[in-house]
């Protein structure tokens, strides 16, 4: 599970996964612990088995702080499934879908409330994650894409209306088949839409949301295995 909460990257990785990088962090935290600080929460964290209680106060700082010096904050557990539905059940969980449209060795980015983004959306009543994700970038960019494979699947939180909501959304590759006609949806709050070399794409990604930050890192990171496996 790749989570974003207040824009900080949370893993849930298990126990194997840990144990094969567990030299790779800043700190390590035993999750049967009853504090946490957020002095604590600098560079890359890993909580090794959380309990449901240091879960919660975990999130309380994430929504609450900025803990600026932290990077990533991985909470490893023999059972993923239980860890994520503590996590879940903090959220009223809200589906989205959206892509990487890409036109001979560029990608679309689109500005929108402020910050470079990828066309995406919340699920109407009745589609798969797949609909969602073609609908999404042709009402929003104007454009007719091809789906291809699937990227990843994120998640990150936010407030709305008093209520903490967690939005799952399922990225997926797709090739543009005809943007002569690509132009800003403006009721979304677009207003720009750019053809990016992988440079440029992530450079823009950088001043943006980490989810964005990391849904390009992962399609261009696929890219080149498949580019590898092709060879």
């Amino acid at each position: 599970m790749n989570l974003f909460v207040n824009d900080k990257h949370v893993k849930v990785i298990n126990m194997d996964t840990f144990a094969a990088s567990q030299s790779g962090y800043n700190y390590i935290i035993d999750g049967q612990t009853l504090e946490v600080t957020a002095a604590e929460l600098v560079g890359d964290v890993a909580v090794v088995n959380p309990s449901v209680v240091l879960l919660y106060r975990l999130f309380a700082l994430l929504r609450d702080k900025k803990l600026k010096k932290l990077n990533t904050l991985v909470l490893a557990s023999p059972d993923k499934k239980i860890l994520t539905d503590v996590i879940k059940g903090q959220y009223k969980i809200v589906e989205a879908a959206g892509g990487v449209v890409q036109k001979d060795d560029k990608i679309l980015m689109i500005f929108r409330l402020g910050a470079w983004d990828l066309p995406k959306g919340k699920m109407d009543k009745g589609e798969s994650f797949k609909e969602t994700a073609l609908r999404e970038v042709e009402e929003e960019c104007n454009v007719k894409v091809q789906l291809e494979h699937k990227i990843c699947t994120t998640w990150h939180t936010y407030t709305q209306n008093g209520n903490r909501i967690l939005k799952q959304t399922k990225w997926y590759a797709m090739t543009n088949l005809d943007d002569s006609r690509v132009a800003p949806q403006k009721e979304e709050g677009i207003e720009q839409i750019v053809w990016v070399r992988e440079a440029q794409a992530m450079e823009l990604a950088a001043s943006s949301y980490r989810s964005i930050q990391f849904v390009c890192r992962r399609f261009y990171e696929k890219k080149r295995e498949k580019m590898l496996l092709d060879f």
